[in-house]
């Protein structure tokens, strides 16, 4: 086991701020009583708050995070499509690390205000996140350069549709993706889940920015402007 990997260990094993003896982390870690004393002289000294000494014991004082991570919807669109690959591969214990990892980003990373704490549906099978997210470059080209897009679309209620939209922004709601947009149809302001998009294409006409119109007045109109 790498060093780097152990000390990751230890730290998992004493995060429950119950005080734990050098010799049952040893054991724990088929390593030696040194080691597990050089490795905690180490994580002392990086900054970690580790309480306690030789032949006493040790334990975690507070809890210990990441640096805060500023992730672009991009990157995010990255990490999700990464963990459905996860999620379809990987074992058990990794499906289940991708699934808590998703949660974690999920309860910071929303670029939504008041997002739904219940609109998620865990992690996409890799079918339907492949699916889905072949969208996306479609989509935030046209949302740059201001182009209409047609859309074979199939509601939560299983109503199918044909759209023709102006794309405005796309939004990460924690697991689930969507997309603002004004709809022809409609003649109103919709929001589409983009894996419920059926298929995508580029009508070949472009939108120009309309009072009434703006992904700024659909923000003011939920008072999130």
């Amino acid at each position: 086991m790498r060093r780097s990997d152990r000390l990751a260990d230890i730290i998992e094993i004493i995060k429950d701020g119950r005080l734990h003896l050098a010799r049952d982390l040893a054991d724990q870690l088929n390593v030696s009583l040194r080691t597990i004393y050089r490795d905690m002289d180490t994580l002392a000294s990086s900054g970690v708050p580790v309480d306690g000494e030789r032949g006493v014991g040790y334990m975690l004082r507070e809890p210990v995070f990441l640096p805060p991570l500023s992730l672009s919807l991009t990157e995010l669109e990255a990490l999700h499509l990464g963990m459905a690959i996860v999620g379809q591969v990987a074992d058990d214990e990794l499906k289940t690390a991708s699934g808590t990892l998703l949660s974690k980003v999920a309860e910071t990373a929303s670029n939504r205000r008041n997002a739904p704490k219940n609109w998620g549906f865990g992690i996409y099978p890799f079918v339907q996140g492949r699916l889905g997210f072949q969208h996306m470059p479609l989509i935030r080209q046209a949302i740059r350069e201001r182009s209409k897009l047609r859309l074979d679309y199939t509601s939560l209620a299983g109503r199918h549709s044909q759209r023709v939209i102006w794309p405005l922004q796309t939004e990460y709601w924690g697991q689930v993706w969507t997309c603002t947009a004004w709809c022809e149809q409609r003649d109103a302001f919709r929001v589409f889940r983009i894996d419920r998009i059926n298929s995508c294409h580029a009508t070949g006409y472009r939108f120009v920015d309309t009072p009434g119109k703006m992904i700024e007045d659909y923000m003011t109109g939920l008072n999130l402007a």
